[in-house]
């Protein structure tokens, strides 16, 4: 049985139930987290800025979620695959990170969503974290 679509709700779900994970709260009534593992954001749901805006409108989007990858050839991999909802900014040029809005989430599975979200935590964790983390989930490399 395929995956279903993702949801706002997985991206929580995911990164708040992996190992050793802190969510940081802004305090100021929204709803928007930082995910961290060992004090390293890999989650970060962004408040509207001006890099990242409609292009009809010019409207900030008030949905964007950065997600850490673990280099620049892999946030390219994800960039480059047009069925794939990620974008960047020239902000972020130079940072390992993709960002998605909330409201394109769907054009992921929930299983493609885990994964990403995954290999950011495991591109921020330490080096013993996520080799303990690999070798429980019996995903070791060689």
């Amino acid at each position: 049985m395929a995956s279903r679509k993702a949801r706002l709700a997985d991206v929580h779900e995911i990164a708040s139930g992996m190992p050793h994970v802190t969510k940081w709260e802004r305090g100021d009534g929204t709803d928007r987290p930082v995910y961290q593992v060992g004090g390293k954001s890999f989650v970060f749901f962004r408040t509207p800025r001006p890099d990242a805006v409609d292009p009809l409108t010019g409207e900030k989007y008030d949905d964007v979620i950065m997600i850490w990858v673990e280099s620049e050839s892999e946030k390219l991999a994800l960039l480059s695959d047009d069925t794939n909802p990620f974008f960047t900014t020239p902000h972020f040029d130079g940072h390992p990170s993709v960002l998605v809005r909330a409201r394109d989430l769907g054009a992921l599975t929930k299983q493609e969503l885990t994964e990403v979200i995954q290999d950011a935590w495991l591109s921020r964790a330490s080096p013993r974290r996520a080799r303990t983390w690999l070798e429980a989930h019996r995903l070791d490399t060689p």
